[in-house]
């Protein structure tokens, strides 16, 4: 009898263990599915997400920083703009009516005629193209000579770096003066078929010049004239010739030699005189229709001076 006893207890403290342990492991299995005491940012997302898809995905994240400001940044106010009115300074401005405006240069053409037969055409290109190489631009340096063998000319304005024209001829002349008139009309017939527009002057090799005559050479609407200083080495002289004005317009010419000859002209230097190079193709636009037409086969430039 003290042995049935004795195992039916243990039978039955055996069950009341297993019991006990199935019960706490279904409360802590289930314990593990129950929400916690602090929310999470992820469930709050989804959950947010899922119940509207209407409502912007934004509008969870100020909650969520809230509860959590160690994961998520908080976003810096922005600041809107202040009109521009508000932050000028009345002093800058009138500084700035104060300061002139900037207008645009006029475009500077210098046309020069250079010729085989001058042995020392080499270094007189080079002399005037360091001189054209310090003016201000925009500048065209026009340079025309005979159709010949030598690239000599052609080497030299590459290495000037000025904008430049090399134009060439073939025809043979036994004149030294028409064969610089017949360049110089070479280089206005393409001035005017390509309308180039600016301020043209004729510069011959031998010319010296100073920086300030290009800035005057800009301030000319439609013709200028100015005096020019000859020098003489054999009589060891300067000899000045110039126009004589009255206002702006030129009513006569101070000469080193005129001949008596009513039929002559008056010997002007090429170079003591410069237009703008829109009279060449737009003449009716100056009151000049058809005054060049008569002098197509010369130097027509030298009657500019006395059209005007």
């Amino acid at each position: 009898m003290g042995s049935l006893e004795r195992s039916k207890k243990k039978v039955q403290l055996w069950k009341k263990a297993i019991f006990h342990f199935s019960l706490c492991f279904v409360m802590g299995f289930f314990t593990g599915f129950a929400p916690t005491g602090k929310t999470s940012v992820f469930s709050d997302y989804v959950a947010a997400s899922s119940n509207s898809s209407s409502q912007p995905i934004d509008q969870t994240l100020p909650q969520a920083a809230n509860v959590n400001r160690s994961l998520i940044a908080e976003a810096p106010a922005t600041i809107p703009p202040r009109p521009i009115k508000e932050l000028e300074i009345p002093e800058l401005l009138e500084k700035e009516e104060k300061e002139p405006k900037l207008t645009p240069r006029r475009p500077v053409i210098i046309v020069t005629p250079t010729s085989a037969k001058d042995r020392f055409r080499g270094v007189l290109l080079r002399r005037l193209a360091n001189t054209l190489r310090l003016v201000a631009p925009p500048l065209v340096w026009i340079v025309v000579e005979p159709k010949t063998d030598s690239d000599q000319v052609s080497e030299i304005l590459r290495k000037t770096g000025i904008m430049y024209r090399h134009l060439v001829f073939n025809k043979n002349f036994t004149d030294t003066e028409a064969e610089m008139d017949h360049q110089r009309n070479v280089a206005l017939k393409h001035i005017e078929h390509h309308r180039l527009t600016g301020i043209l002057h004729f510069a011959g090799l031998s010319n010296v010049y100073d920086l300030g005559f290009f800035d005057q050479l800009r301030e000319i609407e439609v013709f200028g004239a100015w005096p020019m200083a000859l020098l003489s080495a054999n009589e060891k002289k300067v000899k000045i010739e110039g126009p004589v004005c009255d206002s702006s317009q030129v009513i006569g010419w101070h000469l080193r030699k005129m001949n008596n000859e009513s039929d002559t002209r008056p010997p002007i230097h090429i170079s003591s005189f410069g237009f703008n190079t829109s009279i060449l193709w737009d003449p009716e636009r100056w009151g000049r229709p058809s005054a060049l037409q008569k002098y197509s086969q010369v130097c027509y430039a030298y009657h500019f001076f006395y059209l005007f």
